[in-house]
């Protein structure tokens, strides 16, 4: 696969489903006759969809590193935490931590507006450090579903004892990913993500998922320096 590590290699034994590609249709386990797009389209909004779960999961990164992602609905707030850093978001701020130093740097910045998503841009620094979010994959899933070159081969498969469906998806023409693969899981979070995102190789896969959130997964590190710049965006510090 072009620019693209898919190295999954530990899926390979468990591909199930035929392959779907550009132009051609398959079976969903109700025997419903879906394209492409549909196909592609139900993965990304199954995925969107997470935002409403509480859950926590943790994710295995090359090197033995780790990543988690936290979310919970009352109060609404999530927490990402990759190697080098932290971000929480809360309906009080989006709090990025730099903990690449012996005291960490927490900046603040104004909140997602009442009702929206984050901006997806708020991710770009966890795409560097290693962690793809579910909200970059989804725009990923929507490129490839419009993308009438694409190629997409998808399959069935077991990530932490948990069952996802996955796509394998080459020659995206106008994505930040020339290609990539991607499992969700049957509640709707990231089970894996391989392939190479604005230059950078990711490998993300699913180790642990519980339908919980402790207490503390929102908490800033400890002992970080905080910058408040919600004042700049017209928001007063709370």
């Amino acid at each position: 696969m072009p620019a693209v590590s898919i190295s999954l290699r530990v899926l390979a034994g468990a591909i199930i489903s035929i392959l779907t590609v550009s132009g051609c249709q398959t079976l969903d386990d109700a025997g419903r006759v879906i394209g492409r797009a549909d196909l592609v389209n139900d993965l990304a909004a199954r995925l969107d969809r997470s935002t409403e779960l509480t859950y926590s999961a943790d994710y295995q990164l090359p090197g033995g590193q780790h990543a988690s992602i936290s979310q919970s609905q009352d109060p609404l707030r999530a927490a990402y935490t990759y190697p080098g850093g932290k971000l929480t978001v809360t309906t009080d701020a989006t709090t990025a931590c730099d903990t690449t130093t012996r005291k960490p740097t927490c900046t603040l910045t104004a909140p997602p507006p009442a009702n929206a998503k984050p901006s997806i841009t708020i991710f770009a620094d966890m795409n560097k450090r290693g962690l793809v979010t579910p909200p970059v994959v989804v725009g990923l899933l929507t490129s490839a579903a419009l993308d009438p070159d694409a190629t997409i081969r998808q399959y069935d498969t077991t990530v932490a004892g948990r069952h996802a469906t996955c796509v394998e998806v080459d020659q995206l023409s106008d994505a930040p990913a020339v290609g990539f693969d991607a499992c969700i899981t049957s509640e709707g979070a990231l089970g894996s993500f391989t392939g190479t995102v604005d230059g950078t190789e990711l490998e993300v896969a699913l180790s642990r998922y519980r339908d919980a959130v402790q207490s503390d997964a929102f908490d800033l590190p400890a002992g970080a320096g905080l910058v408040d710049r919600r004042a700049e965006a017209g928001q007063p510090p709370a």
